[in-house]
């Protein structure tokens, strides 16, 4: 990070700090910037100052206003991958993406081997040790640890109250055509610039395939002591 402004790098730095020295008068939950206390104290007031020039829309933040205006306006994706023709409107997306591409998984499960490309996706894995089901049926109201899982519930017992399209490709069940549409283009496109696996020679110009691929080297123990026959995945 670089900046003509002292102010901003003063700003920037605070990011790297686990110092939390503002405090929200209302639940005392503290804030690294004065910034993110004032956007937390909007929450509860119901305040939303940044409003949208092209609906009635309001947004606590500038950050959720710059979304909108490209999720429902200027239908702008400034971030582009470099090796697919995958485009985003959020940063935060891209960095995910990227990740399939490279196999990256930083956010480990302390419990268990499970790694995720995304700090989200560890969340929901972590329901999985706990037990805990936060998603109900709303047919039968039986209860699971993921959304994903009880989509597959209502698809399979409650197939005929829930519309089901199917992938041409795999054996995915999407409950919307708009939601197939996207599965297609992200993973069943073909790619022109092939994807190498980092464990292997293989290369594949679909990103499906590679992913697939990628789960044949997941409990690998890919490195081995020069001195003993210990060997380990990671």
């Amino acid at each position: 990070f670089t900046s003509v402004k002292l102010s901003s790098l003063r700003r920037h730095l605070k990011t790297h700090s686990d110092e939390k020295c503002h405090v929200c008068h209302l639940c005392l939950k503290a804030f690294r910037t004065a910034t993110l206390l004032h956007n937390h104290v909007n929450t509860h007031t119901g305040n939303k100052p940044h409003k949208c020039s092209e609906c009635d829309t309001a947004f606590v933040t500038r950050g959720e206003l710059s979304r909108h205006r490209r999720y429902k306006h200027t239908l702008e994706k400034p971030f582009k991958c470099t090796i697919c023709e995958y485009s985003s409107v959020e940063a935060s997306k891209m960095r995910r993406h990227v990740r399939s591409h490279t196999g990256e998984r930083p956010y480990p499960c302390h419990l268990c081997s499970y790694a995720s490309k995304d700090a989200y996706k560890l969340k929901r894995h972590m329901l999985t040790h706990t037990g805990e089901k936060r998603y109900e049926c709303y047919v039968c109201q039986a209860r699971f640890t993921q959304s994903g899982t009880m989509k597959i519930h209502m698809l399979q017992k409650h197939g005929d109250n829930v519309p089901k399209f199917q992938c041409p490709h795999c054996s995915t069940f999407l409950s919307r055509k708009s939601d197939l549409g996207v599965h297609l283009r992200n993973l069943h496109s073909y790619m022109e610039e092939a994807v190498k696996c980092r464990d292997c020679e293989a290369a594949f110009h679909e990103r499906y395939a590679f992913l697939q691929h990628r789960k044949t080297h997941r409990n690998e123990k890919r490195f081995r002591c020069a001195q003993c026959s210990c060997t380990w995945s990671q």
